[in-house]
């Protein structure tokens, strides 16, 4: 039986996920899962590069996660397909990072174009929500940026990715995660709407058609909003109604509080406002009033096509701009 893995560094985390999928009709089937927990967000300079410790620490991480307990590499895969997200590809000294940790751990990153990590997270929640789905929105917040992709095939028919990421947002227009006051909340949902306003050609949902939420910034207000406004089964969606609840209720909570509300981890207190409010506006841009929140998202559209998939689904789009390719070492 085959396998698939990816590392998958991040802000919060390098976590490897190897799996295996026992039938074509069958979901993924992990075999193995590591996470090894980085607090990237704390180690940027101020025009984003990563600096000296950070690097030590993804050093670290990327070393620990693609090793067993004793201490020998991941035996599951002959390749595990390693790539960083919008921290480390958006960082200036980016080629230097990647180059110190594939000489420090062996396993060199790669970095994956904004695009084509919209396309994989409409590829997995379009796996995920099976043949009857229809027409399809994805919509994925991450820390960087926001990706919007659509279509009613097995590969989208358009994919879009904003520099709105609830990281880039904080960091851009609430520092330490925290509105002055209500006027200074306003402007920052004003400055969102008019962000998303002015991008041409984004998708909007049609009557019939399903909206799919990836990424733990929707997972974590859903469950937020559950919480205050619902039973349990209403964690697999978000309302908007229950997001400006839960948007409320953030603004009104200092970030070292928030972990201690419902679906809010410790490590993401600080930017859960910047995501809500982000989730906001891209809702209100995409005219969405509801999403189901989808598990599966760019990782899992890597997974996906590296078992094989891609050959049933069709060529993917974009792939020859990062497959088999490396950053130039400093």
């Amino acid at each position: 039986m085959r396998h698939a893995g990816v590392l998958d560094v991040g802000c919060h985390s390098a976590l490897l996920t190897v799996v295996r999928r026992p039938a074509e009709d069958a979901g993924l089937e992990t075999v193995t899962s590591r996470k090894v927990r980085l607090r990237l967000q704390e180690m940027l300079g101020p025009d984003g590069r990563v600096t000296e410790r950070g690097v030590r620490s993804l050093q670290r991480a990327v070393a620990e996660a693609m090793c067993t307990e004793g201490g020998t590499r991941v035996p599951e895969v002959s390749e595990v397909f390693a790539f960083a997200t919008s921290v480390i590809r958006d960082a200036p000294n980016r080629d230097e990072v990647i180059a110190r940790i594939a000489k420090a751990t062996g396993t060199r990153l790669r970095v994956l174009p904004a695009l084509e990590e919209a396309r994989l997270a409409y590829v997995a929640a379009r796996q995920w929500a099976g043949p009857p789905a229809g027409r399809l929105l994805v919509l994925d917040i991450g820390g960087g940026t926001v990706e919007v992709a659509s279509g009613s095939a097995e590969q989208p028919a358009t994919v879009h990715s904003l520099p709105l990421g609830a990281r880039t947002v904080t960091r851009r227009w609430l520092p330490g995660g925290v509105a002055r006051s209500t006027g200074h909340l306003r402007e920052v949902r004003r400055s969102l709407r008019q962000a998303f306003a002015e991008v041409p050609g984004l998708p909007s949902a049609v009557p019939g058609g399903r909206v799919l939420a990836c990424s733990k910034t929707f997972r974590q207000l859903a469950r937020l909003g559950a919480a205050h406004s619902g039973p349990p089964a209403t964690r697999r969606r978000l309302t908007a109604r229950a997001l400006r609840a839960s948007l409320a209720l953030l603004a009104r909570t200092e970030p070292g509080d928030r972990g201690r509300l419902p679906g809010i981890s410790a490590h993401r207190a600080e930017q859960s406002l910047a995501g809500a409010l982000v989730a906001e506006a891209l809702m209100r841009a995409c005219g969405v009033t509801r999403v189901e929140i989808c598990p599966w998202s760019t990782r899992e559209g890597l997974l996906l096509e590296r078992l094989g998939e891609a050959h049933r689904l069709g060529p993917p789009r974009e792939a020859a701009a990062w497959r088999g390719a490396s950053a130039s070492p400093a």
